[in-house]
């Protein structure tokens, strides 16, 4: 049973982690981008199986030049009996020519047994300096990290906040036109999206309205031990779904819901309160000499 229980554990921690960090990291079309500042204030809930798993709330605020995010959850429900846990994120970065890249990523895991902490520094795309403790177990299927793979990747949560090119509509099927490559201090991974549908969604407090449905995948690039199960589960799967919604007064869309199948049933990652509000439009300083 104690097999049974690490094995579901460890599915759902790849799921959800997959779930979250899909989208794409800012569109390169910079147009209007002073215009995108905003807040989001969204609670999430998690069940596997149709059963309570887990809660977690996720804050994004997006000015002009600079956004922070940070997000933090725990177990909850059935699943306290079994093992108890929490953990949180934080990102800071910088806006430049409609892009948001990351500087500063820190990820702390606690649970009843392990303690699991990444700190990381970037520049440009570029991973700095990353410190994961404790280090990933030294074996020789473990497919090593070089610098190549350091290079031209964002964070988990950065790689959540996405933006749609253009200026017209964002419920389109170019929100889901994404390839992001991520490292999340351990592993380097590419996440890659495609459009599905649109659809209707009420939360219990704040957005209701259309979403963009995705598909989701997942590709594992060093790191990883590639005979291990959950992660030929994960490259293989072909059914998971991230539903995409926006931060209002912006063109960033970040994850409603996410739902991956495991083989202890659907992992679900579903928003309950989904709250953004607009920054006012500062007027730059061209604009008021002009007037």
């Amino acid at each position: 049973m104690t097999t049974h229980l690490a094995a579901r554990r460890s599915v759902l921690r790849h799921a959800i982690v997959v779930g979250l960090a899909l989208g794409g990291v800012a569109s390169v079309d910079g147009s209007n981008f002073a215009q995108a500042q905003g807040k989001l204030e969204a609670r999430y809930s998690v069940t596997l199986g149709g059963v309570s798993f887990g809660q977690g709330n996720w804050t994004i605020d997006v000015h002009d030049d600079q956004y922070t995010a940070a997000v933090s959850g725990s177990t909850v429900g059935l699943m306290r009996i079994f093992t108890s846990g929490q953990g949180s994120s934080a990102v800071r970065g910088t806006v430049s020519n409609g892009q948001l890249l990351v500087n500063s990523y820190a990820s702390s895991i606690q649970t009843d047994k392990r303690y699991d902490e990444v700190r990381m520094l970037l520049n440009s795309g570029s991973v700095k300096e990353a410190i994961a403790d404790p280090p990933s177990t030294p074996i020789p299927e473990r497919i090593p990290i070089t610098d190549a793979h350091r290079r031209g990747v964002t964070d988990p949560m950065t790689a959540a906040i996405l933006r749609v090119p253009g200026n017209g509509d964002t419920f389109t099927p170019e929100a889901c036109h994404r390839k992001v490559g991520v490292f999340d201090g351990r592993m380097r991974y590419d996440l890659s999206m495609s459009f599905k549908r649109l659809d209707k969604v009420k939360a219990d407090k704040g957005y209701q309205g259309t979403v963009v449905v995705c598909a989701i995948y997942f590709t594992p690039v060093a790191g990883h031990v590639p005979d291990r199960p959950v992660i030929k589960y994960l490259t293989d799967l072909r059914d998971a779904e991230i539903w995409l919604a926006p931060i209002a007064g912006t063109r960033l869309m970040v994850p409603y819901r996410a739902s991956v199948p495991t083989p202890f049933g659907t992992g679900v990652l579903q928003a309950t309160q989904f709250v953004s509000v607009p920054y006012p439009h500062r007027a730059s300083a061209n604009s008021v000499r002009s007037q």
